[in-house]
């Protein structure tokens, strides 16, 4: 018989709190493109009607009365992390439609993809936007890539999200009511990391001939694998070599698994080359490269010209950033094929990018061989391994769950696409753009058109996606299950 003394499933008290001094920091946080407003001669009231919006909402929130307990419970942990993600991006578009640069739709579906780091656009004639306007665009996706690395490290552990228990390996594993201090330590240290990135690549883009404005905003869009730039033709209006490989070599750094970068800097060097999807990933970088470095001379013969073109776009769609260099939809069609496959496989668990994440592909292969094996031999009990690692069951099942729910999902997307009237190719590929957070797709949201013209209930499911596939599905699924709510 259940007590009537006891405690209700969630801590909304102390969940509102949490939320509130997170619309806070977001308030504090829109005070820079404020100040960048000023500086330039720029419309400025929008960015501070916006941020005292936030910072009212948040601190009544934050101020409320105090929680019963102040224990944090593993669905406290889901019901944040996936409100965090839709309040950010709710109070993240004022800017947008104070200013009147969008319309409440488009400005939500452009600050949805800012914080979850997909690069998918409604905005076009960048090159004469307001700057604080693309610098609230940077800054939106450089505090996603950031939420990311504490999400995976720190709360992903815990939800049992189809392999991703792994990371437990480079952290102390939490407890579901409170986070061991080595976990918030350990967080602090990548964001460090992070930052130390973005500073260095900032000043890297400015020597080689960005402007300090550019090279700050493609600084904060680069790290965070998520492609928004100041220009309609991206890093190729740019033109310049230098700017390509500096953008290449920071794209590929935030695709690795932020732990491994820690590891590389405290010496560790053997846990880092010896890591598994570190080397399943740069295999993968270096073999489609190779492949569309001979398709192009097959068709224009040439150097350096190609081999900087495709490293570029198969590190930015490998690493789903999106950022483009050259219009890789007028390549040979099979270039755009490998290209967008990259992106579907994504980045490394515990990095900034998005995709299905080389840890889980790894993992289904090995299921696959295993499950081949058994076809042999039915009496055995062949066990799934990850190196020298053992893989438990529920891991095992939370994978091919995942895999079922991603491409469950990119189905009713492009099925609500398809409704809309567009073509296959299209409604496909910006379905796993959305659900993967990769940004461009083909079709008529390829590398140089975007997604503005689409209706807006279209834009509306695909933001939903967005928030859903960079929260790894479950943690915003499992929301629309009657028993989450109930005792």
């Amino acid at each position: 018989m259940r007590s009537r003394y006891s405690p209700p499933t969630l801590n909304p008290l102390l969940d509102a709190k949490i939320l509130g001094w997170l619309l806070v920091g977001l308030g504090v946080v829109q005070i820079v493109p404020m100040l960048a407003a000023l500086l330039y001669g720029e419309a400025y009231m929008a960015f501070a009607a916006s941020a005292i919006t936030a910072l009212v909402i948040g601190l009544c929130l934050a101020l409320t009365s105090p929680p019963s307990r102040r224990d944090l419970r593993l669905r406290d942990s889901f019901a944040i992390v996936a409100m965090s993600w839709v309040a950010a991006s709710a109070f993240g578009c004022l800017p947008f439609i104070l200013t009147g640069a969008l319309e409440p739709v488009d400005a939500l579906f452009e600050s949805v993809s800012g914080f979850t780091t997909t690069g998918a656009t409604v905005m076009s004639g960048l090159d004469t936007q307001p700057k604080s306007i693309l610098l609230w665009r940077a800054i939106s996706q450089w505090i996603g890539g950031m939420g990311i690395i504490v999400f995976a490290v720190a709360i992903v552990p815990l939800l049992g999200i189809g392999g991703m228990q792994l990371l437990k390996t480079e952290v102390a594993g939490p407890r579901v009511d409170k986070l061991q201090p080595r976990i918030a330590a350990t967080a602090q240290r990548l964001l460090l990391i992070y930052i130390a990135f973005t500073a260095a690549q900032s000043l890297a883009l400015w020597i080689a001939g960005m402007s300090l404005f550019d090279a700050v905003c493609h600084a904060l869009t680069t790290l965070s694998t998520a492609g928004h730039s100041t220009r309609d033709g991206s890093i190729g209006a740019f033109d310049s070599a230098w700017i390509e490989w500096i953008v290449i070599f920071f794209m590929l750094l935030g695709g690795i698994n932020f732990a491994l970068h820690y590891r590389w800097m405290t010496g560790n060097f053997r846990r880092v080359l010896g890591d598994l999807e570190l080397r399943y990933f740069l295999v993968v970088l270096i073999a489609a490269a190779l492949f569309l470095v001979g398709i192009l001379m097959s068709e224009e013969p040439g150097g350096e010209g190609h081999v900087r073109r495709v490293a570029f776009q198969v590190v930015s769609l490998a690493t789903t950033t999106g950022f483009t260099s050259d219009n890789y939809a007028a390549w040979p069609t099979v270039c755009s094929v490998v290209l967008f496959q990259l992106a579907i496989l994504g980045g490394m668990a515990g990095s900034t990018s998005g995709g299905l994440k080389g840890l889980r592909v790894l993992l289904g292969f090995a299921m696959l061989r295993n499950t081949l094996a058994r076809m042999l031999h039915p009496r055995a009990v062949p066990t799934v391994k990850y190196g020298e690692q053992t893989v438990p069951m529920e891991v095992v099942a939370g994978v091919w769950s995942f895999f079922t729910a991603y491409f469950a999902l990119v189905v009713v997307a492009a099925c609500v696409v398809a409704f809309a009237g567009y073509d296959l190719l299209t409604a496909a590929t910006a379905a796993l753009s959305a659900v993967g957070n990769i940004g461009p797709g083909l079709g008529a949201v390829g590398p140089t058109e975007n997604f503005g013209h689409m209706p807006g209930y279209v834009k509306l499911v695909l933001s939903f996606c967005m928030i859903a596939g960079r929260l790894e599905l479950f943690t915003v699924l499992v929301l629309f299950l009657p028993a989450f709510w109930r005792r």
